[in-house]
């Protein structure tokens, strides 16, 4: 490996140190550690071994399904099933997954995010939220989560949880073969200066978030009094990463498309995780207007429009779709 002047060994404290003597669903949070080395390595290796973006179907939420999807979903259930998880709800899956009937915990999870970008060297990532377990099914407020989680897995593979007292970081060191803490703590400034979107979709937006993008793109010059970076990763998990150490905001609105009425993040593994890390650090997550984790979601695979980041953008685009 390439080593810079500066370099040392890792001083960061181990993911194993850091959990001893936490209380909560701390095997769930080791289980997805364990597990995601193997899934970096596998999309680090691209197209040697065969296509791992290869099409092998459409899952519940109308995406193609690549066959990295299905095989990291396969791959992280032996991992979830010796942490003592019960159910186990995957964008992967159509059903419900039982892994332990006397389990404490339940989890729902996008075991590949972005993955429309497997094989071309963008980032990707994971989502998961741990629920205490209870009933069959998981239509239930984001309030009763317990833990949250997500991966980076691009140039580096980075992974970053809350146990509900803070969000902490870590990252992946391939020769220790271990995670090693890098961001304690992380707390958002409420201002953003660099958002992410999807730029070609404005067109379709509600028209008070065309007058927000008016506004901002306008700078210094128009009523926002300041110039803001854009940035667009296409990968959700990269651009929590991202906004978590660098600060800024994210939107994926609803739109007048068909199939996009609604937005097109799912809620509960993908929105839900997102707002419980955000708010974790002091950020806000909302559908536009309404706080992410009231919801009581009605389908399993239901999709919801999801603004997320620094807390004042987050209110100035919801006052800006309420005028």
């Amino acid at each position: 490996m390439l080593t810079l002047p500066a370099d040392h060994a890792p001083d960061g404290m181990r993911l194993e140190d850091h959990l001893t003597g936490k209380s909560g669903p701390v095997s769930v949070i080791r289980a997805f550690a364990e597990a995601l080395p193997g899934i970096a390595a596998r999309l680090a290796a691209g197209r040697l071994y065969s296509d791992p973006a290869a099409v092998i179907g459409i899952n519940e939420s109308g995406d193609k399904q690549k066959a990295m999807d299905d095989a990291a979903h396969h791959y992280v259930l032996p991992y979830l099933r010796d942490a003592g998880v019960r159910l186990v709800l995957s964008e992967e899956a159509e059903d419900i997954v039982t892994l332990n009937p006397d389990g404490l915990w339940d989890v729902a999870m996008d075991p590949i995010d972005g993955s429309n970008s497997i094989g071309i060297g963008a980032p990707l990532g994971m989502f998961f939220a741990v629920f205490p377990a209870k009933g069959a099914d998981f239509l239930r407020p984001g309030s009763e989560i317990v833990a949250a989680g997500y991966a980076s897995i691009g140039h580096s593979l980075d992974y970053g949880f809350t146990l509900g007292e803070g969000v902490q970081i870590f990252g992946y060191d391939p020769q220790g073969r271990d995670f090693r803490q890098t961001h304690a703590n992380v707390q958002l400034k409420p201002k953003a200066s660099t958002i992410a979107y999807n730029a070609s979709n404005q067109r379709h937006w509600a028209q008070g978030l065309q007058d927000w993008v008016c506004d901002m793109e306008l700078g210094r010059d128009g009523p926002r009094g300041r110039d803001f970076n854009m940035r667009w990763l296409a990968a959700a998990a990269g651009e929590l990463h991202r906004i978590l150490i660098e600060g800024g905001a994210f939107l994926y609105p609803a739109d007048s498309r068909k199939g996009y009425e609604n937005g097109r993040l799912r809620t509960l593994y993908e929105a839900f995780p997102i707002a419980f890390l955000i708010e974790q650090a002091g950020g806000k997550a909302t559908d536009g207007v309404n706080t992410i984790l009231t919801r009581l979601p009605e389908a399993h695979h239901e999709h919801i429009p999801l603004v997320f980041g620094a807390a004042e953008e987050v209110d100035i685009i919801r006052d800006y779709l309420t005028r």
